[in-house]
């Protein structure tokens, strides 16, 4: 996919958004939503999506929504870092398949890092299973 193109609002996050494909949640307002990636490069591998905007990826969001959604963002890490107590935290997001994008909706990841331990690769590895990912949310949860 390109860098620019239409949104498709067929594509999975917005499926989730929609409540047709399940999802571990972890955070929700009117903002933006917060789930566990199901392909995690560490455990607590958290996804932060725009709910408004319909933004392919940062090019496309509005900038009125933008502030509101980045706080959103800082929210889900600072429960990641106090739910899991990781050594360091990777906040990412991705352009444009050239870049990694593989979902083409605007999304952050938040990436638990602990020193010592391998992260995955990205879009690559088993698919977690939701009783596996629950509990670690559950983690997340509580530090709100």
């Amino acid at each position: 996919m390109t860098l620019h193109a239409s949104y498709d609002p067929e594509n999975i996050f917005a499926k989730i958004l929609r409540g047709q494909m399940p999802c571990v949640k972890v955070y929700e307002d009117a903002v933006a939503l917060a789930f566990m990636d199901v392909f995690p490069q560490s455990e607590g591998h958290t996804l932060v999506v725009p709910k408004a905007g319909m933004a392919r990826n940062f090019l496309d969001m509005p900038g009125d929504w933008l502030g509101s959604y980045m706080l959103c963002v800082q929210k889900i890490a600072r429960a990641v870092e106090a739910g899991l107590k990781p050594d360091g935290l990777r906040i990412m997001q991705f352009n444009g398949a050239a870049a990694g994008q593989t979902v083409f909706h605007l999304h952050f990841h938040v990436i638990p890092v602990w020193e010592g331990r391998e992260l995955g690769r990205h879009g690559a590895g088993a698919m977690a299973k939701p009783d596996e990912l629950e509990p670690v949310a559950a983690k997340i949860r509580a530090a709100f």
